[in-house]
């Protein structure tokens, strides 16, 4: 019979690496990531990925997957996702998906749409619109092809309004009705969920500012400028939009003051956490509150319990 897959869903800086490694090293498990920043190559610090001591440990899957040039979309992670399930459980082995990317969270747990992936010369086309008449025109266009997702989206939300027009020039139908039809990657598989969730919100925000300050200290300014040497970076790519990465690239190439990096990086760390706080509350599962002293041994009594 084959291991349940376990994910531990969480927040950033509220623990969920160290509480995963406890409990793969219990039940046999391995470490599937369900982060999009791990992904990234050289992108070690901001990333806060996983030490070569914490991998010996418990094995670790997609990491280091590509580089920070590249784009990994949602899509992909769920191909690579399952393909990581079933190899870890033809080993006897318990898949352990542990992170705080929500969107991939949701495709897993909820479903994702049959959207089609990027093209880039519609990319490309959309973009060119976008700086001659401005995402507040695009904004109105789509208004008129999809209106449900319109009225979703802000007016400013330019990478998302892009991608909406974007499918529909490709498809010739609204990403909200495409939306509509979703697939359950975990559908057919026996899983369980433990969302990791603070009781008081300023113990987050602490850890947050503590974890950044931790990886500031560790380099992670050199860590970026090395990046910007290996690599033709811009703002827009996908892994400088990474929390804590965009703020320190636009230091470096001039966008905003030195003095304002640490403030600027801690306050999009915290809005992150808020936006992954939201997602948690609407996904499925059993609830461990991470900043309660025996959190770990919660969550392991849930484990066995579901194991049995």
């Amino acid at each position: 019979m084959k291991a349940p897959v376990l994910l531990l869903i969480g927040p950033t800086a509220s623990g969920k690496t160290a509480a995963a490694l406890e409990l793969a090293e219990r039940f046999n498990a391995e470490i599937v990531s369900v982060d999009s920043a791990l992904v990234y190559r050289d992108m070690n610090i901001g990333t806060a990925k996983p030490s070569a001591d914490e991998k010996a440990r418990v094995p670790h899957h997609l990491i280091d997957l590509i580089d920070p040039t590249e784009r990994y979309s949602v899509a992909q992670f769920l191909h690579d996702a399952m393909a990581a399930i079933r190899d870890i459980q033809s080993r006897g082995g318990m898949p352990l998906l542990v992170g705080g990317t929500m969107l991939y969270a949701n495709a897993l747990l909820v479903g994702m749409s049959d959207v089609p992936p990027t093209d880039e010369s519609i990319r490309a086309q959309v973009n060119a619109e976008i700086a001659s008449h401005g995402i507040e025109a695009l904004h109105a266009k789509l208004r008129t092809v999809d209106p449900e997702t319109a009225e979703r989206l802000p007016p400013a939300d330019a990478q998302r309004i892009g991608r909406a027009y974007e499918v529909f020039l490709q498809t010739g139908q609204p990403l909200s009705s495409m939306q509509s039809k979703r697939k359950c990657a975990l559908s057919d598989v026996a899983h369980f969920v433990i969302r990791w969730l603070p009781q008081d919100r300023a113990w987050l925000h602490a850890r947050c500012e503590e974890r950044l300050r931790t990886m500031f200290d560790a380099g992670f300014v050199d860590e970026v400028t090395l990046l910007t040497t290996k690599y033709s970076l811009t703002p827009d790519m996908s892994s400088m939009r990474c929390v804590g990465y965009r703020q320190v690239l636009d230091v470096l190439q001039g966008r905003a003051p030195e003095n304002e990096m640490f403030d600027r990086a801690l306050f999009a760390t915290r809005q992150l956490a808020k936006r992954q706080l939201t997602w948690l509350r609407s996904l499925p599962g059993e609830i461990v509150y991470c900043d309660a002293a025996d959190a770990v041994a919660r969550a392991a009594a849930l484990v066995r319990e579901r194991l049995r």
